[in-house]
């Protein structure tokens, strides 16, 4: 009998509730790429995702906090009861942060606190029961009452999220220090942390529109940082720039 290939993961299914259409499009450009993210809704208000959250079944749902009609607040209750919740919203003040955690939201991130690969770990671990907040909030998650058992969980996700990012700061550092022979990061090429960004989500496979609406720019704004990172990588195509980003170029090259 052949031997048969072993199922791979389930697809992670995620319903993405933004009242604004160009960050809906960017959330649903970024997950897309990935192939075990499916984002099988998109809603523009509280009662739009719960709409689409009793006929979709989602795994995940990221749920905006200020939206016109049912806000997320509103809606997050009935929505915590379906799916995992995780707020990604620009609202970081302590009386929301609180409320929603209260209300049942397993993370909470703040945007522009997070780069797009730490949005990614936060989601697949909010699937798997690892609740994720922005290093800016978890002050004041921690005013929630630990009988909610919330405050320590945040607490604690918050370290997990610092630690996911220096564990990925110190393994590029090491790849780019094995190809140089030197101790250097990404500060070594003088890239600001938008063109790290914009570096990760090239060596993903993205193209210019993608990263444009995953980043929330215009495609003329994603064409200026490139150059500056071809410069700065001594490069001069996609290709040459992700084999030095993901230390995979010959010894010496790019000197």
């Amino acid at each position: 009998m052949p031997d048969q290939a072993l199922p791979g993961p389930p697809t992670l299914r995620v319903l993405v509730a933004d009242d604004n259409p160009v960050v809906r499009a960017g959330l649903t450009a970024l997950l897309s790429v990935h192939p075990d993210i499916e984002v099988v809704a998109e809603a523009a208000d509280g009662a739009q995702a719960l709409a689409h959250a009793a006929l979709h079944r989602p795994d995940v749902v990221l749920l905006d906090v200020r939206m016109p009609g049912t806000d997320g607040l509103t809606a997050l209750p009935e929505l915590a009861r379906a799916a995992p919740v995780m707020m990604l919203t620009y609202s970081a003040e302590p009386e929301v942060v609180t409320e929603a955690l209260r209300r049942g939201a397993s993370g909470y991130l703040v945007h522009g606190e997070f780069t797009a690969a730490e949005l990614i770990t936060a989601i697949r671990g909010v699937r798997e029961g690892r609740a994720t907040v922005s290093p800016v909030v978890a002050q004041a998650s921690a005013a929630v009452s630990s009988s909610l058992g919330v405050s320590y969980e945040a607490k604690e996700s918050s370290s997990h999220l610092q630690s996911v990012v220096a564990q990925s700061s110190m393994a590029r550092l090491s790849r780019v220090a094995g190809l140089r022979g030197r101790a250097a990061g990404w500060l070594d090429f003088g890239l600001s942390s938008r063109e790290v960004e914009v570096m990760d989500l090239i060596a993903s496979g993205m193209n210019n529109r993608q990263i444009a609406a995953a980043c929330f720019i215009s495609e003329k704004t994603v064409k200026n940082h490139i150059n500056r990172i071809f410069a700065k990588l001594h490069s001069s195509s996609r290709s040459e720039a992700i084999a030095y980003w993901l230390g995979t170029a010959g010894e010496g090259w790019g000197r």
